[in-house]
C-alpha cells in the first residue's frame, strides 16, 4: 500500500467516518480510531473538540492539505465579503487539484494532487504542475494530449461512484473542465457533512 493511500486512509479512520465515499474506505469495515489505542470508548467531546474535529475533516478531504496553507486560506476567505465559511468553501473548490477531482479526470483528490504535479494538466491552454493554483470563473482546465488515454483518466471518466457538479462545465470528449461559477457549501458534493462555520470558529479563537 502506497503512502498516499496509508494517509488517506488513516485520515477516514481517525474521524471514524467515509468522507470521500469510497466503498474500500476502511471505517466499512471497522469504525474504530487507527493505533494501539483505537479501540477505545471515546470520551465527550468538548466544544473546541468538535471544531478541530471539523476543520481536520475539511482540511483532510481536499488531500490533507498542510496546516499553514490552510490557516492561510482562511485568512483570506476572513477578509474576503460576504460569510466567511462560504468564502472558504469557494477558494477551496477553485484549487486546481479540486476542479481535477471534481472533473472526474482522476478518481482521487489525492490522485488530483500527483495527477497536476506530474504535468498533466493545462490552465488555459497553459501547462500547470501547481495543484494549489487558483481559478477564476471562466478559466479553462484541460488534460493534456499525451495524457488523455491514461489508464486511470479512462476508469476515472467510466466511473459511476460520482457525479459531476453543477458548477463545473465537463466536456469528457475533449478532457475540458470550465468552472462557470463560484459554488455555495450546499451546492459541493461532499459525502459527508462538512461544517465551514465550526472552522471559522476553531481559527478565531486561535
Amino acid at each position: 500500500m502506497s503512502k498516499r493511500i496509508r494517509a488517506k486512509h488513516k485520515i477516514e479512520r481517525r474521524l471514524g467516518e467515509s468522507i470521500w465515499g469510497r466503498p474500500r474506505s476502511p471505517v466499512n469495515r471497522r469504525e474504530y480510531g487507527p493505533g494501539v489505542h483505537g479501540q477505545r470508548r471515546r470520551g465527550k467531546i468538548s466544544d473546541f473538540g468538535i471544531q478541530l474535529r471539523a476543520k481536520q475533516k475539511l482540511k483532510g478531504y481536499y488531500g490533507n492539505i498542510m496546516e499553514k496553507q490552510f490557516r492561510g486560506i482562511y485568512d483570506e476567505a476572513n477578509r474576503q465579503v460576504g460569510d466567511t465559511s462560504e468564502n472558504l468553501i469557494g477558494l477551496l473548490e477553485r484549487r486546481l487539484d479540486a476542479v481535477v477531482y471534481r472533473a472526474k479526470f482522476v478518481p482521487t483528490v489525492f490522485a488530483a494532487r500527483q495527477f497536476v504535479n506530474h504535468g498533466h494538466v493545462m490552465v488555459n491552454g497553459r501547462r500547470s504542475n501547481i495543484p494549489s493554483q487558483r481559478l477564476k470563473v471562466g478559466d479553462v482546465v484541460e488534460v493534456r494530449e499525451k495524457s488523455k488515454d491514461m489508464l486511470l483518466v479512462l476508469d476515472a471518466v467510466q466511473s459511476a461512484e460520482r457525479d459531476l457538479p453543477d458548477y463545473i462545465s465537463v466536456d469528457h470528449n475533449k478532457m475540458t473542465a470550465t468552472i462557470t461559477r463560484i459554488p455555495k457549501l450546499d451546492e459541493v458534493p461532499y459525502h459527508a457533512q462538512m461544517e465551514p462555520n465550526l472552522v471559522v470558529e476553531y481559527y478565531s479563537k486561535s
